[in-house]
């Protein structure tokens, strides 16, 4: 396990890293002092805090449900992350056949049934149900393994309840754009499945002021989500047809591994570029990113391979710029060179650049 930036990495499952974010470990805190505070004893608040790591290993494999099946259509995983409010797979990019996304949207339900299904057959489900209230209250209380797993069996159908609500970013939202996209097309098939999941949303936050506060949070998440999956569909669609090299920065500074940090300080000054293209034999080694010159200003004497980042992506001038748009705005590296048939440099292009092209085709298609 390593710590990383607010981030615990537990490790990898089928080369897909596993992540838990610092604010889970609020989520645990505040577990434990709801139940102290309602009477609780601090056997009863462990057996809750084994039961939320159980749940969020369901989670896991509800997000490994989706993250194999998507690579089953050649598209990857990079990481898996935990957080309070359930788990993140981050995957390279949503599959646009309807029938493709709706298999990697379904899969991961798919995993919790399956979970709830073999814990219905090991637990005697049938005997707490014929029990009235008062016997099922007193036996849901008493901390044991069979309370543990018969909690765990409740919670794996509530995922998949709440899962299938339609409404972005989760499960059902994608399984109802997936189902529209056969009829409709899969931009007005987002336009209504975004629009369905922003009013669940409010109508959660309406909710969550009156009776729950945790559902303003879920309410804040469904929105953007909604949001932000209604605006890059749309993004994609202006840049269909579209090549790399007709977004791509064309006049850009570039340096020499033994230029000094100096020379990339005066090249910011002087103009508006904020990262930069190394060059070593008319080969591209490397990238300045923004970020690193600044942390190292203060000695401008070091030399450019020092900084340099020489782990990085490029893309081809001729690629399509549809395909770029979900890499350039989900990963780390935000400034790419760009390369022709013959490897060499002739251009580079980020996020505010590709920005200002769907601006401009924006207008375009308005007018």
């Amino acid at each position: 396990m390593r710590v990383m930036k607010g981030i615990l990495k537990l490790g990898k499952v089928a080369g897909i890293s596993i992540e838990v974010h610092w604010t889970f470990s609020l989520l645990l805190i505040w577990v434990i002092f709801m139940e102290l505070k309602q009477g609780g004893s601090l056997q009863s608040a462990l057996l809750n805090v084994v039961l939320i790591l159980l749940l969020f290993l369901c989670v896991v494999l509800h997000e490994l449900g989706h993250a194999l099946t998507a690579r089953y259509f050649h598209v990857s995983t990079k990481k898996i992350t935990l957080l309070p409010i359930g788990g993140v797979a981050s995957l390279e990019k949503i599959p646009e056949k309807p029938q493709q996304e709706l298999l990697v949207a379904i899969a991961g339900p798919l995993v919790n049934i399956v979970i709830a299904f073999i814990l219905f057959i090991f637990l005697p489900i049938q005997y707490y149900m014929s029990l009235d209230v008062a016997n099922l209250e007193a036996l849901l209380t008493t901390p044991g393994l069979e309370t543990l797993l018969f909690y765990l069996w409740i919670a794996n159908i509530m995922l998949v309840v709440f899962n299938l609500i339609p409404a972005f970013p989760m499960d059902g939202g994608r399984v109802l754009r997936a189902l529209l996209s056969m009829f409709i097309g899969r931009l007005k098939a987002t336009e209504i499945a975004a629009g369905i999941g922003q009013a669940i949303a409010v109508l959660f936050l309406i909710l969550g002021l009156f009776y729950n506060p945790f559902l303003v949070l879920i309410a804040l998440f469904i929105f953007i989500g909604a949001y932000g999956e209604n605006q890059m569909v749309k993004q994609s669609i202006q840049l269909e047809g579209h090549l790399v090299k007709e977004a791509m920065l064309t006049r850009i500074t570039t340096f020499h591994p033994e230029n000094s940090l100096e020379e990339v300080i005066d090249a910011i000054i002087a103009g508006t570029e904020k990262d930069f293209v190394v060059i070593e034999n008319d080969q591209v080694v490397g990238i300045l990113k923004n970020h690193d010159i600044i942390k190292n200003s203060k000695d401008t004497r070091v030399p450019v391979r020092a900084l340099m980042k020489t782990s990085f992506q490029m893309f081809d001038e001729t690629g399509d710029l549809k395909e770029l748009l979900p890499l350039i705005s989900s990963q780390k590296q935000r400034f790419f060179p760009v390369i022709n048939k013959d490897k060499r440099l002739v251009g580079a292009i980020d996020m505010t650049n590709l920005s200002e092209f769907l601006l401009f085709k924006a207008n375009l298609i308005a007018n």
